[in-house]
């Protein structure tokens, strides 16, 4: 069953109309850098489809139900939240005032449209093929954003957006590694997941660096990065175990135990991301204190074109 969600031609359009957004911006002298994104990273909204309705109709991870679930849960909470995250940075676009951090905004707003788009696209062809019900595994999310639309102050809103795209750079870098679970998807599903995670490290800094330059402290950012921390994690599994359990696999405990070892074991796909996690509690953290631009780099020469 699909959800009432509006319909996919709108995320597309608020790529375009955010990536148009900066295009007259310029600025006459010399502006104080915001920045922080390395100069060789390109922050660039790339236009792709993925033909992946028939990798979602089976166990398209390692051929593993448990793993399968846990992406498919992630994939479930991206469109709302690339939603917030769009406009809790735009929110801000006026008060920017340097004009490269303003094109890593339209980049970034435009990224994230795109993927908007293509995971309300899996997730509503995931759920017709699976016999999910995607109002009962979004709204839950969908009604504590749109609380926190009405009743947060922006900084705090931005302040999540930080927090939540520190998760997806951690992400991103586990999924691009060259040892990546993703080297045991379904080919359609591994090229997707590597190019939403590319785009993200590409951008990971820049509400990041927005956050900054309006005045975001570090006390609010590390606050409620904790809070986070528990609703993510209140989200994924609750996607988790609905899907489980409409599999008919919620009490299969063999599946559960490798099914953990696989994403939390030693050489599971999360392996190493908890200590990349714990750095953003460090005063002075910044996305880009480790330098990943090689990931990017071979991404790059592993991807297809881009569609424009």
């Amino acid at each position: 069953m699909l959800s009432t969600t509006p319909n996919l031609v709108q995320p597309a359009k608020e790529a375009n109309t955010c990536m148009d957004t900066f295009a007259a911006s310029t600025s006459a002298g010399h502006t104080a850098s915001q920045t922080t994104t390395p100069a060789n990273v390109q922050i660039q909204p790339r236009n792709r489809s993925h033909d992946i309705a028939e990798a979602l109709r089976g166990e398209w991870l390692a051929d593993d139900a448990f793993l399968t679930a846990a992406f498919n849960g992630m994939s479930i909470t991206f469109p709302a939240g690339e939603k917030f995250f769009i406009d809790a940075v735009r929110h801000y676009r006026d008060e920017i005032t340097d004009p490269e951090l303003q094109e890593h905004i339209r980049g970034f707003c435009g990224q994230e449209g795109f993927h908007r788009r293509e995971h309300q696209r899996y997730n509503e062809t995931l759920c017709e093929a699976r016999g999910y019900d995607l109002q009962k595994l979004e709204g839950k999310l969908t009604k504590r954003l749109d609380w926190a639309r009405k009743n947060l102050p922006p900084i705090q809103k931005l302040a999540i957006t930080v927090a939540i795209e520190n998760f997806t750079a951690v992400l991103a870098e586990l999924l691009l590694s060259s040892d990546s679970i993703m080297n045991k998807a379904e080919p359609s599903m591994r090229e997707l997941w590597r190019w939403h995670a590319a785009e993200e490290m590409e951008h990971e800094s820049v509400a990041f660096d927005v956050f900054r330059a309006v005045g975001g402290s570090e006390k609010v950012r590390i606050a409620v990065m904790r809070r986070a921390t528990f609703f993510i994690s209140l989200e994924l599994a609750r996607a988790l175990f609905y899907i489980l359990r409409k599999d008919g696999q919620l009490l299969n405990f063999q599946l559960w135990r490798k099914g953990l070892a696989g994403l939390f074991g030693k050489q599971g796909a999360f392996s190493g991301g908890l200590a990349l996690y714990k750095e953003f509690y460090a005063e002075g953290f910044h996305p880009w204190q480790q330098d990943t631009q090689q990931l990017l780099v071979d991404w790059a020469g592993d991807a297809p074109l881009a569609v424009s």
